[in-house]
């Protein structure tokens, strides 16, 4: 295994809330009901993220961090105050590129007027919104907080504010067909995103769902036939397909997610969180506590708040790297492989020949990138890997 060199690998931070208003039933995420004292709490979790990254800063060495991301839970519960102090005291403490791309996940909930700004003026410089669906009898049945109306508002001071914005959508939600879809896809083609994120509904366990699953889901024929609507209706409109999930106009990528996709390393603070670092001895990855109170109080009991740091073992390596770079539509260079995990191409040569001769694999040999019948059987192509 080659000695890597951190330096060529591309930094982002993640930044973890794990409060909402209300956990929806189809949730997976380390996400929890918001504490009554959530207002006076904010300040101390905004002070604990900054502690947690000051962990990190050793492995940072010095690169220009290239993207953050807020995520959660529901970071748009934050004050713009609360927000301004924690891009603040992330900037004293990491250099960010000149073209450092911020985003921030608002609920449209959540969201009062004149809020967006106060986030713009922090730092924030993309906004992704959890609209979900413009049907009120569809957000009823997913169990979210908001309606259509407030998710049109949301849409409407985001395209005020903000240059550059993504909408979450989800489709073969219950009860739903494929003209109520077509009606969704087109208002959210409309609204001005720059950015869609259109999902599938998936019955996670653990979830509210999976306990109670939720009648009138689309068939598997049904569901099948809405991802190529998806696809039809947003490629026509504009929004070209990069990733599994993710729709965008020309230049609006979501380069966070693409750091992700091309196993790049990103440092991770916040309940429950989860970074990845690149060092010259190999990849390390580290979890924090998921429970935000222990995570909270790890210090005052003279714990860590990384409940979880390990070495990535050369032979999990291939797996990891693959289950990200092939979801990305192009694929990723043949020498991307050895630049980010160290090992040589020839470590999974077999694995590339046989995915090659069965059709489901590019057969360009500077190219990893699925062809679109393994496109459709992605995890098979993945766990070729591991």
């Amino acid at each position: 295994m080659a000695a890597l060199d951190p330096s060529r690998i591309p930094l982002s931070i993640y930044l973890h809330w794990p409060w909402c208003v209300r956990k929806c039933p189809y949730c997976d995420f380390n996400s929890h009901r918001a504490p009554a004292d959530l207002a006076a709490l904010e300040g101390r979790y905004v002070a604990a993220l900054l502690e947690d990254l000051e962990g990190w800063r050793t492995d940072a060495e010095g690169r220009e961090v290239a993207s953050i991301f807020i995520g959660g839970g529901t970071p748009s519960l934050m004050s713009g105050e609360a927000l301004a102090a924690l891009l603040a005291g992330l900037r004293e403490r990491f250099p960010l590129a000149p073209d450092c791309e911020v985003t921030l996940e608002a609920n449209p909930g959540t969201v009062e007027a004149g809020k967006f700004a106060h986030f713009r003026e922090a730092g924030v410089n993309r906004l992704s919104i959890g609209v979900q669906s413009f049907s009120d009898e569809r957000l009823k049945r997913l169990g979210r907080i908001h309606t259509a109306d407030e998710a049109r508002r949301a849409v409407c001071e985001a395209r005020s504010v903000f240059e550059n914005f993504n909408l979450d959508l989800m489709y073969a939600l219950p009860g739903e067909t494929s003209a109520g879809l077509r009606e969704e896809l087109e208002e959210a083609v409309a609204s001005g995103a720059t950015h869609l994120s259109c999902y599938q509904l998936t019955i996670e366990p653990g979830t509210a769902f999976a306990k109670r699953v939720p009648e009138g889901l689309p068939d598997e024929d049904e569901t099948a036939e809405m991802g190529e609507l998806v696809e039809e209706i947003l490629g026509r409109a504009g929004f070209g397909r990069y990733e599994v999930s993710g729709y965008a106009r020309a230049g609006h990528r979501c380069r966070h997610n693409l750091n992700y996709w091309t196993f790049g390393d990103y440092l991770a603070a916040g309940a429950g969180a989860h970074g990845k670092v690149t060092t010259p001895a190999g990849v390390r990855r580290e979890m924090r506590r998921a429970n935000p109170r222990a995570w909270l109080d790890a210090p005052l009991l003279g714990r860590s708040r990384v409940e979880e740091s390990r070495w990535v073992e050369a032979a999990d390596l291939p797996f990891e790297f693959m289950l990200n770079a092939l979801r990305l539509l192009e694929g990723v260079p043949a020498a991307l492989f050895t630049e980010r995990t160290g090992l040589p191409l020839e470590a999974v040569a077999p694995a590339l020949k046989g995915l090659r001769e069965a059709g489901l694999l590019d057969p360009d040999p500077a190219r990893i990138r699925t062809t679109r019948r393994g496109l459709d059987f992605l995890s098979d192509v993945q766990e070729a890997f591991l």
